[in-house]
């Protein structure tokens, strides 16, 4: 699935071409998706200007000056085509302006889109529920205590909580325990101040190299240039069981389950 560097750099990337351009066709080549495509969305956005694209957690938003914006989610194995020379037969959703064309690809078809009003964004179920961004401002380590004070979770699956944090997906929470030497299975409450203080700054830092590096390029994902992205090569714990840890003094790197996903992590440096 698309994590939260792939989606920020889909929208970096259709921000190039999309933002402040004018919709002249949208096509709608099947039903629906994960669910039905709004039955209004043509209407809303032909026509409409783009002013600004953003990202919450692992969803993009389009936003028009109709006070409308359009959300869409990956899923499993969506990614946006800018140009593409030939239609796919997974491109369900097609945005044309005057100079460029923008399919919505995805396979498998988990993937969905919305259309929202802008004062009611906030408010929109997904959105409400969820925690501060990891990127941003309220993401510190005071906010993690108060969030995990008391708790006898793990700090792997507290840090998957979206109501936690919003966006944080399994290959970024294993690589920023990693980097803060935090053992995955430590229960939440117990993982100390100290901890705290080099966690944070550890998964902004691992967010934002791997935004630089366009993503993990895991399984389908690619940027809507066609790109793969190469952070993939440069992962500390994620896919590497029984390869030696990349601090000189770690041990070799084992894979747990936890919460029905794999955890990676080294025995030795992660405490």
């Amino acid at each position: 699935m698309p994590e939260l560097p792939e989606v920020e750099t889909t929208i970096r990337g259709l921000a190039r071409f999309l933002e402040g351009e004018t919709i002249t066709r949208v096509v709608i080549n099947r039903p629906d998706m994960r669910r039905p495509f709004p039955p209004d969305l043509v209407q809303a956005l032909t026509g409409a200007s783009v002013t600004h694209l953003t990202r919450r957690a692992k969803y993009g938003l389009i936003h028009t000056n109709r006070d409308h914006a359009m959300v869409f989610h990956l899923g499993m194995s969506g990614r946006w085509r800018i140009d593409p020379a030939d239609a796919e037969k997974h491109d369900h959703l097609v945005i044309e302006t005057a100079e460029h064309r923008f399919a919505l690809n995805d396979p498998r078809r988990f993937g969905s889109v919305d259309l929202l009003l802008a004062p009611e964004l906030d408010l929109w179920p997904p959105f409400a529920a969820l925690g501060p961004e990891p990127l941003g401002d309220a993401m510190t380590a005071e906010h993690l205590r108060e969030a995990t004070r008391g708790r006898k979770q793990a700090i792997k699956l507290l840090l998957l909580d979206q109501r936690i944090v919003a966006g944080l997906g399994n290959i970024y929470v294993c690589e920023a325990l990693w980097d803060a030497g935090i053992h995955p299975r430590k229960p939440g409450g117990k993982v100390t101040m100290p901890q705290l203080k080099r966690l944070v700054p550890a998964i902004k830092d691992v967010l934002e190299r791997s935004i630089r590096d366009g993503g993990s390029s895991l399984r389908d994902f690619a940027q809507p240039d066609g790109n793969l992205g190469y952070f993939a090569t440069r992962f500390h714990v994620y896919g590497r069981e029984g390869e030696a840890c990349h601090h000189e003094d770690g041990g070799t790197i084992r894979r747990i389950a936890q919460g029905g996903r794999s955890t990676w992590f080294c025995p030795i440096c992660q405490k």
